[in-house]
């Protein structure tokens, strides 16, 4: 906390500037609507750090400290950033080689739309369990069930809160995770018992969004049937489809299993695309470079573009029977590099706010509110929670939501009596998750980006139910009481 000449901040001065962001990004909303996130709200962050920062000076702090704690938030999302446009990347190449093409022609003669959700959200435990990462999980598989769901003529926004819900629990109950490693290691609690302690509260969140899932299946009243059929026939149309294909992804996937640096893994992906594309797809890149002969100029150039700019891969409407058509243009077109730089930006700024934000203490003030509001068991995992939303709203970092809260709270649960695990696991039911349902998180903003391209929008809140459910999951765990380990107590008995 701030010692300065003006004193210590006040809980009132350290909510400007969040009242005064939260009015700003509900403006953008009201005039800009989706676009909000191509400049407007970017911007708003920028005002909101200005005010903290000016709060921050009146109180004694210097501009040297502000500017020190907001280069080290953006120099902490670096590898973040370096993800991102190697996400961009790689989905440029997948689909000028034919990759995420070929999981959509095969995925939709397997799944149908009554399924499709409950096993989207299947396919995404299972990937992101593998891979321990939910960011990987958007950018390989998730943008292959948004193909697929498009083309049997479903929503993307309920596929996305699928692909979500399944990237997230996998996220949380895999080894491999990096916030799966770090609750338990800033609770004081061992890997193994962190997630086997997360069964408690997480099987259930998982066991009813599937459930949920599995009526809006029953409900959509989406046959598929003759998108189907016209998408397969506009997909071949387009490209060389064989099962060699899926060596790209599985590849990426294996190295990503052997705890291989994503970013690597990543750049293989993207170069295996290209060479498949050259094997594969020679008709299309000659389409592509718009001449007669495919000379290996030629075919640089369109890889590269896929690579770092727009490509589009131009396809007609499809016209159904019963007079409507529907557009499938976002199928075939990716931003590459260029396309995150949007996110990009808005992941800078939101760290410049979150930096400013912690460099003059509002956030540690925000946090002891919330502690010091109950006094009972169920207060202290309630206040937990909400500080763990709190600063997933402020300082826009699931990493800073874990680290700080569990800094925060650690003492208080061991003045409880309460073990550890407790608290590791609240931190992952309400920082971990919750993160991606904030717009301008590097979570909410990377994943709305990634599975709904250009746009970017955050039209899968309503459907992302594993991550909004599990908060109140775990407060509903607290105020019955069920299974709350104390000190000293023997774990087994939890689980018999």
């Amino acid at each position: 906390m701030i010692e300065s000449r003006k004193g210590k901040i006040t809980l009132l001065e350290s909510l400007i500037p969040i009242i005064f962001l939260v009015a700003l990004l509900g403006l953008n909303v009201y005039v800009f609507s989706e676009d909000a996130t191509y400049g407007s709200n970017q911007f708003a962050l920028l005002i909101a750090a200005a005010v903290a920062a000016l709060i921050g000076i009146y109180k004694g702090v210097t501009e040297k400290q502000i500017l020190g704690k907001i280069s080290e938030n953006i120099k902490s999302t670096g590898p973040a950033l370096l993800i991102l446009l190697l996400v961009g990347s790689l989905a440029g190449t997948w689909l000028i080689s034919g990759v995420v093409p070929a999981m959509i022609y095969y995925g939709l003669q397997i799944l149908n739309p009554t399924i499709f959700f409950v096993a989207s959200v299947l396919i995404s435990i299972i990937v992101s369990m593998a891979t321990g990462s939910s960011w990987t999980t958007s950018a390989t598989i998730g943008i292959a069930l948004i193909g697929v769901g498009n083309g049997l003529g479903l929503n993307p926004a309920i596929t996305a809160g699928a692909v979500l819900s399944g990237a997230y629990f996998g996220d949380k109950m895999s080894p491999l995770s990096d916030t799966t490693n770090l609750a338990p290691a800033i609770a004081g609690t061992d890997l193994n018992t962190h997630i086997k302690y997360m069964t408690i509260t997480t099987v259930p969140t998982i066991v009813i969004t599937l459930i949920v899932f599995l009526i809006i299946g029953f409900t959509s009243g989406a046959s598929g049937a003759v998108e189907k059929e016209m998408v397969l026939n506009l997909i071949e149309s387009k490209f060389n489809i064989n099962y060699w294909l899926f060596l790209v992804p599985l590849i990426v996937i294996v190295l990503i299993v052997m705890k291989t640096p994503p970013l690597f893994a990543l750049l293989v992906g993207t170069l295996l695309g290209a060479v498949f594309a050259i094997v594969f797809q020679q008709d299309l890149i000659l389409n592509l470079a718009g001449g007669a002969d495919l000379t290996p100029v030629k075919m640089y150039e369109v890889i590269m573009t896929s690579i770092v700019g727009d490509t589009t891969i131009q396809v007609e409407r499809i016209a159904l029977s019963s007079g409507t058509e529907i557009d499938l243009q976002g199928l075939f077109t990716q931003g590459g590099m260029s396309g995150m730089m949007n996110t990009i930006w808005l992941i800078i700024c939101a760290m410049t706010f979150g930096g400013a934000m912690e460099a003059i203490g509002a956030l540690k003030k925000i946090s002891e509110f919330f502690m010091n509001l109950f006094d009972t068991v169920f207060g202290l995992f309630a206040s937990t929670v909400a500080t763990c939303l709190a600063l997933n709203v402020t300082a826009s970092d699931q990493y800073l939501s874990i680290v700080v809260s569990g800094k925060m709270f650690s003492q208080a649960y061991a003045d409880k009596g309460l073990a550890p695990e407790n608290l590791s696991r609240t931190l992952e039911d309400s920082a971990t998750v919750t993160s991606v349902l904030i717009p301008w998180n590097t979570c909410g903003a990377y994943h709305s980006k990634v599975l709904l391209g250009e746009s970017g929008n955050m039209s899968f809140l309503p459907y992302a139910i594993f991550n909004y459910l599990s908060p109140f999951v775990t407060l509903l765990v607290a105020a019955i009481g069920y299974k709350i380990r104390r000190i000293g107590e023997d774990k087994e008995h939890l689980f018999a």
